[in-house]
């Protein structure tokens, strides 16, 4: 899971790192299916940031989490610690991206408001800024060579020697506690490795200004502690200035160049690391109808998705890449989607090379709602009316949320005929539109609770395969108590995602999936019913702790029989799931007889 502009989706022009936990093997589990304190495989180990419990205590249907960076490492043992006790298993943190930059006269970075740029002016080479000896080394080589283009681009990483490809024009300049890398590409993306200077080219500078330690490295050494893969993020790229929300494709040579040179540098270092497990497309689109087919017609945006993606096959080959776009089903924008639109855009995104879709539900926004079909008639959540209005659903929307993963679904499996094989996450927006009282420093969002993050899950329904969401810090943290403190103490009540008639032997009957079912008791009832049906799981069904195939890893299936004769055709049945101890779970499934 930013400071959002009005129309660009929550995963700001920022890049990230993703880290996943693999989870104990499934005959770890209870008998119950779900996991408890004492059958997790939980350690303790210290360092000098203190004591940390490696164990799962609250297992959630929410497995990752979006997080503000911090250069403080006993900060992110504390947040990895807190969002590993609630299940989670993928972590996004936020960085920068590549940018174009003006200089001045002297050779200095300058801002988007023409001041000298203080994180890039202490970099100086012999006295002068960076850049300009970057110039003064190339004419050198030949007085006809020339920079076109001067990019910055910063990170708390710390590279090794694949970084650089020609060390007579590249350097590592290390400044008090930052180290600065100056980079020297043939401005057409090349990347020519015969390092031949000597011959008039038009180049480009990269000045990258890094840490002197790599917060890369101490990730995956933590994501070894937690049993953690990490996937860090790739170079973001630089914005269309006309149209903010597409990449720019005048820069694709540089950015590729980039990209290059640090997947190759993590190929080096970290190759044969199992925490290392893929990386992270953070340039955010939204998923509305697109083209791309490889011809100069294609979206712009997936030309750059598809030219970064060719690298991580070439340099990281059977890595996965990971990117998030949101959705707009507001029928009051001109530019909003409707499912099919999102699912021919969705097969568009597919076919760039990414491995894993996780699109945002959208709903924090306000730019999606949380309903079933029989209730379009119904008002739209108060919450929501900031964005909309006084409307009803279906007026507001051209649908919901489980329509549109339902159609990114079925865009998925026809998608995977042409041989483009994709995972389908969800992206939840743990958020609201607006608030009196800000979340933390997240602008003009506030806080939700957990039972509004419970419906988002269930309206994800049978159709994705993992759930994440944006973001844990300081969405899961402020305002008390916290989401995170709703999670720990309310983490196993049931969440239904979907249910369907299923006939087990002779009898005939209703199959419900979701997380928390065992022991619980359902509740059927439709418009008419005399008296509403109340069957208990363990005296008159049947129960199955394993995920069903393609669902989320705490997903369980319960049955409980029910005489499909009684319900009316097309009537919509009510299915409500509660808890021995009395805990219903926050939104009822709504089943359609047919």
């Amino acid at each position: 899971m930013l400071t959002v502009l009005l129309g660009v989706a929550i995963i700001a022009a920022v890049a990230a790192v993703v880290i996943v936990l693999r989870e104990a093997p499934l005959g770890e589990r209870s008998a119950a299916g779900t996991p408890t304190p004492s059958e997790t495989r939980a350690s303790l180990f210290t360092d000098p940031c203190g004591t940390f419990d490696t164990g799962v205590r609250a297992p959630y249907a929410v497995t990752g989490y979006w997080l503000v960076p911090t250069s403080n490492e006993c900060t992110w043992r504390k947040q990895l610690e807190a969002i590993h006790r609630v299940g989670g298993d993928t972590v996004i943190r936020l960085g920068t991206g590549l940018q174009a930059r003006a200089v001045d006269d002297e050779g200095r970075v300058l801002t988007g408001d023409r001041e000298i740029d203080k994180r890039y002016e202490p970099c100086e080479e012999d006295g002068v800024p960076c850049l300009q000896a970057a110039e003064r080394d190339l004419k050198k080589a030949n007085p006809n060579n020339r920079v076109t283009w001067n990019y910055v681009y910063r990170t708390d990483e710390r590279f090794g020697p694949g970084l650089l490809r020609c060390p007579s024009m590249e350097r590592v300049i290390p400044v008090g506690d930052r180290v600065y890398y100056r980079l020297v590409a043939p401005e057409d993306g090349s990347d020519d490795p015969s390092c031949d200077f000597s011959k008039p080219r038009n180049y480009h500078v990269i000045l990258i200004q890094a840490a002197q330690e790599d917060s890369l490295t101490r990730l995956l050494d933590l994501a070894d502690r937690f049993r953690m893969r990490v996937f860090p993020a790739l170079p973001l790229a630089p914005r269309d200035p006309a149209q903010p929300t597409r990449a720019n494709p005048t820069h694709i040579g540089t950015l590729t160049t980039l990209t290059r040179r640090i997947l190759q540098d993590y190929g080096e270092r970290f190759r044969d690391r199992d925490s290392l497990g893929g990386v992270y497309q953070p340039f955010e689109l939204q998923l509305r109808e697109m083209k791309f087919e490889g011809g100069k017609d294609d979206h712009p945006t997936l030309k750059v998705y598809a030219e970064q993606h060719w690298i991580v096959e070439q340099e990281l080959p059977g890595k996965p890449i990971l990117v998030s776009p949101y959705l707009d089903a507001r029928k009051s924008v001109g530019f909003a989607a409707t499912p099919a639109q999102v699912a021919r855009g969705f097969k568009a995104l597919a076919r760039t090379g990414v491995g894993i879709i996780a699109p945002q539900d959208s709903r924090g926004t306000g730019k999606v709602g949380l309903f079933w079909p029989d209730e379009r008639d119904e008002p739209v959540d108060a919450r929501l009316r900031p964005v909309v209005g006084d409307l009803t659903y279906g007026e507001a929307y051209h649908g919901s949320t489980r329509d549109y993963y339902r159609a990114m679904a079925q865009a998925r499996q026809e998608v995977a005929e042409e041989g483009h094989e994709v995972e389908l996450w969800a992206n939840v927006e743990a958020f609201e539109p607006s608030a009196d009282v800000p979340c933390g420093n997240r602008g003009n969002r506030g806080a939700t609770d957990k039972a509004r993050l419970d419906t988002a899950v269930t309206l994800t329904g049978r159709y994705v395969s993992k759930v994440i969401s944006y973001m844990w810090s300081d969405f899961f943290t402020c305002g008390s108590p916290s989401l995170a403190d709703q999670i720990t103490v309310d983490w196993n009540r049931p969440i239904p995602v979907d249910g369907v008639r299923k006939t087990r032997g002779i009898q005939e009957g209703l199959e419900i999936r979701g997380y928390n079912l065992n022991s619980t008791r359902v509740t059927i009832s439709w418009e008419g019913q005399p008296v509403p049906k109340m069957l208990d799981v363990a005296a008159v069904g049947w129960y199955d702790p394993l995920p069903p195939p393609g669902m989320p890893e705490r997903t369980e299936t319960v049955w409980v029989p029910l005489n499909w004769r009684e319900v009316p055709q097309d009537t919509w049945i009510r299915v409500e799931i509660t808890t021995g101890d009395g805990r219903s779970a926050a939104e009822p499934l709504h089943v359609k007889a047919t």
